[in-house]
């Protein structure tokens, strides 16, 4: 995620030419027939076969009225379906990774899909060459699944600046992934079937929101999944002024000091006991420290140091250097700075070697260059060889130009200057009393902390019998926790259960 809430400045207008050949780009997309195979995956004691469907979707949307009524894009799914079936038999499922700026390959070919990637469990790179298996924990069990590449991301593309513009928000995504469900619904006559969405990290900002916005446009979801919520920007933001994140981040930087043996006394025993430690000091002393800022003096002020030092595996002087506020990109430099290693954001179980000049530039982060090359090579040879998608296009994997150039501000122009969608599921879940929702958190990853989304949950505006239809699980990996093999057959089982209450 971001470090700030606002956008970058925008790139200089293009000609008149670029205008009229990225339009023609996407009319061409658009004409494309849908590219078809078929195969098979053993799941749950039996041969599910199925047909994969690659084709464009186009946005058309009151939101880009200006748009004189054509696509303002061609947006890129992969759908896989269950032969034989019918509609109303068989539930499905939107799929859509975050960034913002990432296609769908991670939830598509790490946990979801019917083909997975391999890689290691502890997090590390695997070596090459990089290829896709059978899956045999897929969601395929459950679901129909439709992978979305937002605009921006894969081969999706926007037909002029001014739409591409649009869609670089927070709203404008939104709006646009509606029409492409609707529109998907519609193309493929799925109105009979449940429909259930999952999102992960950016995923869950627009997922809370799309939950709320597609019930406006008469869709009633079934189910909300969100992996690694980032549903409020102000839990996970270290910024002036916003104390917040340093409290709801200690737990997270306690768990990973200890596992990498970092932490001494009880909170050393167990990852549990280093979050539970870190969790009490957080609730009875650590946000009033906190909070009184600089009245906090003398001994006091010398005990939380102390404190925060021994569940983070820092020294207290270090942390009283910091202000008592160690923000995340301390944490990844000093918790084994004398290894001369860095520790990774969105796997804090993988390390990196530093510099040798042993700078804090933070130059990459080792929990996703473990994953991303492996995921990038298998995904493209999997779309090129095994399904038949042909061609010179370039899919965008993970562009952080679209993350620099994102609108964080919310179009009603509220709130606090973050960008908050937690307001959207609350809504949601008020209007719809059938919607339920389900969390997946990782107790290593450092994006989005396990412990800032426990507080997000939290502060939802809904009455205890709503809050009720919201079920949280953890699991012992990072971001993707679904890279170790073990939770991702204990989050099929987790969504196993939640489906059947």
């Amino acid at each position: 995620m971001t470090e700030t809430t606002t956008a970058a400045t925008p790139p200089s207008p293009p000609s008149d030419d670029a205008r009229k050949r990225r339009r023609e780009r996407v009319e061409q997309l658009l004409a494309k027939a849908a590219v078809t195979s078929e195969g098979e995956v053993a799941l749950g004691g039996q041969l599910m076969p199925y047909s994969v469907s690659l084709e464009f979707m186009p946005v058309i949307s009151p939101a880009f009225a200006d748009s004189g009524g054509e696509p303002e894009a061609a947006v890129f799914t992969t759908a896989y379906s269950l032969k034989n079936a019918e509609a109303r038999d068989r539930p499905i499922c939107f799929a859509f990774n975050g960034g913002p700026g990432s296609a769908s390959v991670w939830l598509h070919l790490g946990a979801l899909g019917p083909k997975r990637v391999a890689v290691h469990d502890d997090g590390s790179m695997p070596p090459p060459p990089y290829a896709v298996g059978d899956n045999p924990h897929s969601w395929f069990e459950h679901f129909d699944l439709v992978f979305v590449d937002p605009p921006h991301t894969g081969y999706s593309l926007a037909a002029s600046e001014e739409a591409r513009t649009k869609m670089l928000g927070v709203d404008g995504d939104v709006e646009a992934l509606a029409e492409v469900v609707r529109t998907w619904l519609g193309r493929h006559k799925r109105w009979g079937s449940p429909v259930y969405l999952a999102g992960e990290s950016y995923g869950t900002t627009r997922g809370a929101a799309l939950a709320d916005r597609l019930q406006s446009v008469g869709v009633a979801l079934s189910g909300l999944i969100l992996v690694s919520c980032a549903m409020d920007l102000q839990s996970i933001v270290f910024a002036p002024r916003n104390d917040l994140p340093f409290a709801l981040f200690l737990p997270a930087f306690a768990c990973v000091a200890q596992y990498h043996g970092k932490l001494k006394g009880s909170a050393s025993a167990s990852p549990a006991a280093a979050r539970q430690a870190a969790e009490a000091f957080v609730e009875e002393d650590y946000l009033r420290a906190l909070h009184r800022g600089a009245q906090l003096e003398g001994k006091a002020r010398d005990r939380i140091a102390r404190r925060v030092g021994e569940l983070t595996g820092l020294s207290p002087a270090f942390v009283a250097e910091k202000n008592l506020r160690v923000r995340d990109q301390d944490f990844f430099f000093e918790l084994l700075r004398d290894e001369g290693k860095i520790v990774g954001r969105l796997d804090a179980r993988v390390t990196g070697p530093m510099a040798a000049s042993r700078t804090r530039d933070w130059e990459f982060d080792p929990g996703i260059e473990a994953i991303e090359a492996p995921y990038t090579m298998a995904a493209l040879g999997y779309m090129g060889h095994e399904l038949g998608m042909v061609t010179t296009q370039r899919y965008e994997i993970l562009s952080m130009e679209v993350h620099k150039q994102w609108n964080w501000n919310r179009g009603d122009a509220k709130g606090n200057g973050y960008a908050s969608t937690s307001g959207d599921l609350a809504r949601a879940l008020r209007r719809n009393p059938h919607l339920r929702v389900l969390v997946a958190s990782g107790h290593y990853d450092l994006g989005t902390p396990y412990s800032a989304s426990n507080w997000s949950l939290a502060q939802l505006d809904a009455p205890a019998e709503v809050l009720n239809r919201i079920e949280h699980h953890y699991y012992d990996a990072g971001h993707m926790m679904y890279t170790r093999e073990a939770d991702l057959v204990k989050l099929k089982a987790d969504l196993a259960a939640w489906l059947k209450g």
